[in-house]
């Protein structure tokens, strides 16, 4: 009797489990192999569907194949839990500790393929693990005994010894690095993450009916990067202006991380000051480094979706290889858990094969996204955590790091040099202090790339940061009036401003006023009420209007401050945290045409930061830096943004918050990464309220750590907004029959016009009617008449520091 796996919808042809689980085997193998974990991950693929080996699958298949509109009762069948339950019977009852673990690890992971990784203990101090992998099963000896009919016992127990020899060299190295034990559940995760992938792919290539695709040739084309990458600077080098102090030093620091990409894989720094040509001299190391070792991919992580949309162009105008880059903004299709389940639905099937996994050689993503692959619940985000092993991995501006988020944020780059064997570089001009906090980050030896960096800032030196702090709150009418008196020494100004809601006043203030506004100097808004592509032609036109040497005021959320290329000559800043400071001066007098222009550090009456603790914080530690450079500018080398005073800066500031950096969780009273550890409060009162130990070793709360995590405080919605004529053919597509791969395509097309909008400020869509959904309910989309060509979005409100990394 053949058992069926799948049945595909277009033919009705049959794969049968024996030979999806034997695909799956061999796509965990080679996944898992990368870092040395070939038969965890492949056990893991080997026994995920055993439980599809029934009489009572095989009927639930062929009903709900039959009846695509009314199929079989919700989670009328358990096929998930037969192959941990399996693993969990055969070896948990050894001696050996590592046997016992790794049947824990693989059969959580077999057992949660629908729905994301089980808690070993949960906050009601039971056991979920434990009693999925007890629970009586029908057909359980029929499972296994179709098994053993195509594999022997013998080389089953042969192939989970060599999966125990994986874990106890990783436990080892675990030991070696005194990694605290959230380790442990990262490679868990990793485990996790090479099945699902090769499960929904393999089942994905079944159901389009496509062959098994070849690997990309990733060596030769970061060659021929490295290849265009120098002609391109060898051209520069003959440029009239070639010879410039800065470009001479852009030059050599280029020169350096070409040097340094020699150096075996490992945690360093890139600290080039703001404008010394850090997107370029990053990919020269990436380039050359990925060639050297032998990587698979270059990874860019960013904070802000508007750097994606820069760094990416610029890149591709290099490169010329388009299909070889994706840009990940943010998913598409939200509501993910709704998806969580073994039921055969086929509209929900389709969402949940479609391709959405990070399989180029340069990836372009979002610090929110790397942070979901690693900590997000359920199974979508996960899934590409694989992807990340054996890699390039560039953070641009690091210093984004959410505050609660850092010792999860710095045991991810552990886990992923040590044990992915993946190279991380480290880029900001204002480095914070990651190996400052109690669970640092495992810098490597002489970590910082660029040699005399005091020399170096001192060469950068473009601006002079001026504090009016001094004086009380300015609303909207009082810094238009600043402004106005700027505008009247400078052609070019830009306003940074916190809050969404301040830059909207500030922009209809200035534009009211007879000589800023219309007719006089050119206005432009940004903020991330605009979609991507949106805020792409903005940047675009504000960039011409400056080279044409127009009278231009820029009013913008910090989503200009970070990786844009683009230079004022007057910079005005709502007070925040120095490094913010810093990165917006990096937009003043960015190519030193002038000797020296002005920053000017205010604060805006019109923000309200009370769902912006961290800006607030931020706020109280410069203005900290700021009393003591008056005190004592020497300290801190007569310079507001020198290395000494960011160091400063970051200490003070870390040390004020270093509670909140293990994402501290009030309604549990504990915090995430202890979950994620040793669990010690939950595995403690286990055995004081049972009176004795748990029938198992492992202890993380994994599923209750992933239903607390989320990298912003506000959950956003992503949202289709139609934006130009692309957009809107892009979004009637959704009306469309699509198979799993063309929705997959579909959905990369749409990734510029997405905007993350706030739960508040969706009902205020909602009740409005400016919002219609799409593929079933998993896509929402606004109508045409709620989005404005200036401001993006209607709804109006605050939280813009954290929409912007979405």
């Amino acid at each position: 009797m053949k058992y069926i796996a799948h049945i595909r919808q277009k033919d009705g042809c049959i794969q049968t489990v024996k030979d999806h689980l034997q695909e799956v085997k061999e796509s965990c193998e080679r996944f898992g192999g990368k870092i040395g974990v070939r038969h965890l991950a492949g056990l893991a693929g080997w026994l995920h569907d055993l439980g599809k080996n029934t009489n009572e699958f095989k009927k639930y298949i062929q009903e709900a194949v039959a009846n695509p509109d009314a199929p079989p009762r919700r989670g009328s069948v358990d096929h998930s839990t037969a192959g941990g339950k399996f693993l969990f019977d055969r070896y948990h009852h050894s001696s050996s500790v590592n046997d016992k673990v790794a049947a824990e690890w693989v059969g959580n992971c077999i057992i949660s393929h629908h729905q994301g990784l089980r808690d070993f203990i949960d906050p009601e101090l039971t056991s979920p693990f434990f009693k999925r992998v007890s629970k009586d099963l029908e057909e359980f000896e029929q499972t296994k005994s179709e098994f053993f009919e195509h594999v022997s016992q013998q080389e089953l127990d042969q192939y989970f010894s060599e999966a125990r020899k994986e874990l106890e060299h990783y436990l080892g190295l675990i030991k070696q690095h005194k990694l605290p034990s959230i380790a442990a559940s990262l490679l868990m995760k990793y485990i996790f993450s090479c099945l699902i992938d090769a499960d929904r792919t393999n089942t994905r290539q079944f159901e389009e009916d496509e062959e098994t695709e070849q690997p990309l040739d990733s060596h030769s084309f970061f060659k021929r990067s490295y290849d265009a990458l120098t002609n391109m600077l060898v051209t520069l080098e003959h440029e009239s202006d070639s010879e410039e102090p800065i470009n001479r030093l852009r030059r050599e620091m280029s020169r350096q991380c070409d040097d340094f990409a020699l150096r075996p894989s490992g945690i360093y720094t890139l600290s080039i000051p703001t404008g010394g040509g850090k997107t370029l001299a990053s990919l020269r190391y990436a380039l050359k480094h990925a060639m050297t070792f032998n990587k698979d991919r270059i990874i860019y992580i960013v904070p802000y979706t508007t750097i994606i949309e820069q760094n990416a162009a610029e890149i591709r105008g290099i490169l010329q290889e388009d299909d070889m880059i994706l840009e990940h903004h943010s998913n598409v299709i939200e509501g993910e858990d709704e998806l969580e389940n073994e039921d055969y639905d086929v509209h929900q099937k389709k969402i949940k094969l479609a391709r959405d996994t990070w399989d180029r050689p340069i990836i372009f993503t979002t610090m929110v996204q790397f942070l979901n692959t690693f900590y997000a619940k359920g199974t979508r985000n996960v899934r590409r955590l694989h992807q990340l092993s054996n890699s390039v991995i560039i953070f641009d501006e690091v210093q984004s790091v959410p505050v609660k988020c850092i010792s999860l944020f710095n045991a991810a780059l552990n886990f992923l040099h040590i044990m992915g064997d993946s190279s991380l570089l480290l880029c900001t001009a204002t480095q914070p202090a990651l190996d400052f906090v109690k669970h640092k980050l495992h810098f490597s030896d002489q970590a910082e790339i660029i040699e005399n960096m005091d020399e170096v800032g001192k060469s950068f030196k473009r601006v002079e940061v001026v504090n009016r702090t001094t004086t009380l709150g300015w609303g909207a009418e009082e810094l238009a009036d600043f402004v106005q008196e700027q505008m009247e020494e400078v052609n070019s100004l830009l306003v940074i401003l916190n809050t969404k809601m301040a830059v909207r006043k500030l922009f209809d203030q200035l534009y009211q006023r007879e000589g800023l506004g219309e007719g006089g100097a050119r206005l432009f808004h940004l903020s991330t009420n605009m979609c991507a592509a949106h805020r792409k032609d903005v940047l675009s036109e504000l960039k011409q209007a400056l080279e044409a040497n127009e009278r231009v005021i820029c009013v913008s959320t910090q989503l200009i401050e970070a990786g844009v290329n683009i230079s004022f000559e007057c910079v005005v800043r709502s007070l925040s945290g120095l490094d913010s400071i810093a990165q917006a001066a990096g937009r003043c007098n960015r190519h030193g045409k002038d000797k020296l222009r002005y920053v000017y550090i205010i604060k805006s009456a019109d923000e309200n930061l009370s769902r912006l603790p961290e800006i607030q914080i931020g706020r109280e530690q410069t203005e900290r830096i700021l009393n003591e450079f008056e005190q004592d500018p020497q300290r801190f080398d007569y310079d507001l943004l020198s290395a000494s005073a960011m160091k400063a800066y970051f200490e003070y500031y870390y040390h004020n918050i270093k509670e909140e950096m293990d994402y501290p969780v009030s309604k549990l009273e504990k915090n995430l990464f202890e979950l994620l550890s040793a669990n010690k409060d939950y595995y403690g009162a286990y055995k004081k309220k049972w009176g004795k130990n748990p029938e198992i070793l492992s202890r993380p709360s994994i599923a209750t750590a992933e239903q607390y995590f989320e990298v912003i405080s506000n959950k956003a919605t992503s949202v289709l907004v139609p934006y130009n004529d692309e957009a809107k053919e892009l979004i009637l597509a959704f009306n469309g029959e699509l198979d799993s791969w063309e929705l997959g395509g579909l959905l990369r097309k749409l990734q510029p016009y997405v905007v993350n909008i706030y739960d508040y400020e969706l009902k205020k869509l909602e009740k409005n009617g400016d919002l219609y959904p799409l593929l079933h309910g998993h896509v929402l989309a606004l109508r045409e008449t709620a989005y404005s060509r200036q401001f993006g979005v209607g709804s109006e409100g605050e939280g813009e520091w954290s929409m912007a990394m979405i």
